[in-house]
């Protein structure tokens, strides 16, 4: 049997996964090793389970150098019930939280945390259409915030946090960080809440990873529905309720994959390269240009125009037609977007360049 077609997945998330990943996977959805039951159809209580969350959660701690006093937690409703389960533990009647505002997606966290308390915006970029990150000169705390908010890459105006900012007093810091999650080096200590979707460089969508200091569960401001309590999910291990399965389990072999390749630092060394390299040509091009302020433009997703949206339909067009999948840039902003997750290729960024020089070549001025 011949292999099957792959083109280049620049989709934003879901997003492509490491081949050798998936072929692992498709060997055991009827059989998981040998115990005659496919992955998907076994009991999230049953010992072959049991090891996999295990073993997800152990690489979890080994990559990141989780420090103790931290729980690793699977969960559900993606980073938008983040948006709202944070608050809802950790924002009291009457108390604030900072937020600092650089996309649509820290927007949409703003608005549920306002459901239980007040916001203050920290920082915004809105008035440059988030076209990069403000400065830690540009960014101003309320007195005494319950805890900060970030996000740290902003998939949809392609920008992204080069470090994490330090907030004020006893406030702990809360990061959505489902679109750069494990692309580089993390000190998870520096934070009391990290979580993402997984469905960008972690594994398939379903799956929300959540690394949580265990002291902060003395600072919970109410009672919640057990489903949106973090304690819950501490004490029971991430199984409450049956859990995701096979997104765990993909994204288990994702982190075992991360392992293989040598760490966040060589993961991240790969992705700075090809994030240059593409860089590097449109501030030489004369027909595409970034649309991301230098010293903000994210890693993983790479956002340019040509100037003009019918040249940047046909161009789309263009690539398409040469196996460079979902350049589409998202609906809000247009243009294009090439999403260069973990798993993409280095070939692949080698491709859309020859690509872009070919259009180039018959439609620049």
């Amino acid at each position: 049997m011949s292999a099957p077609l792959r083109h280049y997945n620049f989709s934003a998330g879901p997003a492509v996964l490491p081949e050798s990943v998936l072929e692992e996977a498709g060997r055991n959805l009827m059989s998981l090793g040998d115990t005659g039951v496919g992955i998907m159809e076994h009991s999230h209580r049953g010992k072959p389970f049991v090891a996999i969350i295990e073993r997800a959660e152990a690489l979890i701690r080994k990559i990141a150098n989780v420090p103790d006093g931290y729980s690793v937690l699977f969960l559900q409703g993606g980073a938008s019930l983040q948006f709202a389960m944070c608050p809802m533990n950790f924002l009291p009647d009457g108390g604030t939280a900072d937020y600092l505002m650089t996309g649509s997606w820290s927007k949409k966290a703003g608005k549920e945390a306002k459901l239980f308390g007040k916001v203050h915006t920290a920082c915004s970029s809105e008035a440059t259409n988030f076209d990069r990150i403000p400065s830690p000169a540009e960014t101003t705390y309320s007195d005494d915030p319950a805890y900060v908010h970030f996000t740290s890459n902003n998939t949809i105006f392609g920008t992204q946090f080069p470090t994490e900012p330090t907030p004020p007093g006893d406030a702990f810091l809360v990061c959505d960080a489902s679109s750069d999650i494990f692309s580089r080096p993390v000190d998870v200590s520096k934070y009391g809440l990290l979580y993402a979707g997984a469905q960008k460089n972690l594994g398939p969508s379903g799956v929300t990873l959540a690394i949580l200091r265990n002291d902060l569960l003395e600072r919970k401001c109410r009672e919640v529905p057990a489903m949106l309590d973090y304690k819950t999910y501490v004490e029971g291990q991430s199984l409450y309720n049956t859990p995701p399965t096979f997104g765990i389990y993909v994204l288990m072999l994702v982190l075992e994959w991360i392992e293989k390749e040598g760490g966040l630092s060589a993961i991240g060394e790969r992705n700075e390269a090809k994030a240059t390299k593409l860089y590097d040509y449109l501030d030489s091009s004369k027909l595409f240009k970034p649309t991301a302020a230098k010293g903000s433009r994210s890693l993983m997703n790479v956002c340019f125009v040509t100037g003009n949206e019918e040249t940047d339909a046909a161009f789309i067009k263009y690539a398409d037609e040469r196996g460079l999948k979902t350049l589409k840039g998202h609906r809000s902003v247009g243009g294009m977007r090439a999403s260069l997750y973990n798993a993409f290729p280095p070939a692949g960024v080698d491709k859309l360049i020859e690509a872009m020089q070919e259009f180039e070549s018959t439609h620049a001025a």
